[in-house]
C-alpha cells in the first residue's frame, strides 16, 4: 500500500514489461474477435515524468529515455513499434514528459471491440486511475486487491484475454504468491495469455521461483530476463523478468532480437545480461 510507481515509471523494467505487453496486444488483434486485458495492479495509468517524484529518482532517464536516444535496427524498431507509438502519441510535441502505465498503454492500442479491467487497491491511486478512464465504456476500473481478481474476474466474458500480474513486491512471499495466483487463474481460464512480472535483485529466490512454476505442470511458459547492472554493491533492483504463459508462437523469436539490443542500450555496467528461454514447452524450438 506504500508503493508509488511514479518514482519508477519508465525505468528499464517498464521498458521490458511494456514492450512485451504491447506485442501481446498486437498478437491478440490478429483475430477480429474481441479480447479483454485484466491488469491486476494497475497503478495510476499515466505518469508525468516532469513531476517532483519522477525527477527525484530519474529512473526513466536510464529506461525509456535511453531507449529513445539514438537509432535502432529496423528489426528492433518493428518489434517496439506498438509500444513506442503510444509513447510518442502522449508526447506530440517531442521530448518525453508523459509515460503510459500498463492500463493506459493497452487502452491506447485497443480496437473498438477490445476491453480493459483494471484493479487498484490504493485509495488515492484508484481515484486517479478512475478519473483517467472516466466515461470510457471500454474500460472498467475497480478498487480491489488485484490478487482477488485472479478468481473473481476470470474467465472474461470475451473468452479471450491477457492477464497482467505486476505486484509491487513490498512484502515477503510475493514470488510464492505469484505462483499460487497463476495456478488459481489457470484453473479458471486455461486459455488465457498471462504475463507475470518479477524483480531481480541480490538474494532473490529466482531458482526456487522457476522450479515452483515448472512444478505447476502448466504446459507453455516462456521467460524473459533483463539485468542492467551487478548486484554486488546494492540490494536494490538490478533487473527484472517476465513469465509469459501461452505466449504467441512468434514471441521467442522476437525476444531473441529485442533482448540483446535492450541489454546494450540500457546497460549500466559491464555485468548487464539478457536471456529468453522456455520454462516449459517448445524447448526444442528455442
Amino acid at each position: 500500500m506504500n508503493y508509488r510507481h511514479i518514482y519508477h515509471a519508465g525505468n528499464f523494467a517498464d521498458v521490458l514489461k511494456h514492450a512485451v505487453l504491447a506485442r501481446l496486444v498486437a498478437y491478440m488483434q490478429a483475430k477480429d474477435k474481441a479480447f479483454r486485458v485484466l491488469d491486476t495492479h494497475a497503478g495510476i495509468g499515466l505518469y508525468d515524468l516532469s513531476s517532483e517524484e519522477a525527477q527525484k529518482t530519474g529512473e526513466w532517464r536510464d529506461g525509456i529515455g535511453r531507449l529513445l536516444d539514438g537509432e535502432m535496427p529496423a528489426a528492433v524498431a518493428d518489434i517496439l513499434a506498438p509500444y513506442l507509438k503510444a509513447v510518442h502519441e502522449l508526447n506530440p510535441n517531442g521530448g518525453l514528459t508523459y509515460y503510459p502505465g500498463s492500463p493506459k498503454l493497452v487502452r491506447m492500442l485497443f480496437r473498438p471491440q477490445d476491453r480493459l479491467s483494471a484493479m487498484e487497491l490504493h485509495p488515492d491511486d484508484y481515484e486517479t486511475l478512475h478519473r483517467l478512464f472516466d466515461g470510457d465504456f471500454q474500460s472498467r476500473i475497480t478498487r480491489l486487491d488485484g490478487w482477488l481478481s485472479l478468481g473473481a474476474h476470470l474467465p472474461p466474458k470475451e473468452k479471450r484475454g491477457i492477464v497482467l500480474v505486476d505486484p509491487p513486491f513490498e512484502i515477503e512471499g510475493e514470488y510464492e504468491r505469484l505462483v499460487e495466483g497463476l495456478e488459481k487463474a489457470v484453473r479458471r481460464f486455461a486459455g488465457g495469455v498471462y504475463c507475470l512480472w518479477y524483480p531481480l535483485k541480490k538474494n532473490a529466490p529466482i531458482a526456487a521461483f522457476h522450479k515452483a512454476l515448472k512444478e505447476t505442470g502448466i504446459p507453455k511458459m516462456l521467460c524473459a530476463e533483463l539485468t542492467v547492472r551487478s548486484d554486488r554493491e546494492t540490494t536494490g533492483l538490478t533487473g527484472s523478468g517476465l513469465i509469459v504463459v501461452n505466449p504467441p508462437y512468434t514471441l521467442k523469436q522476437e525476444l531473441d532480437v529485442l533482448l540483446p539490443f535492450l541489454k546494450e542500450r540500457l546497460a549500466q555496467d559491464r555485468f548487464a545480461s539478457a536471456r529468453a528461454f522456455w520454462l516449459a514447452g517448445e524447448t526444442k524450438a528455442s
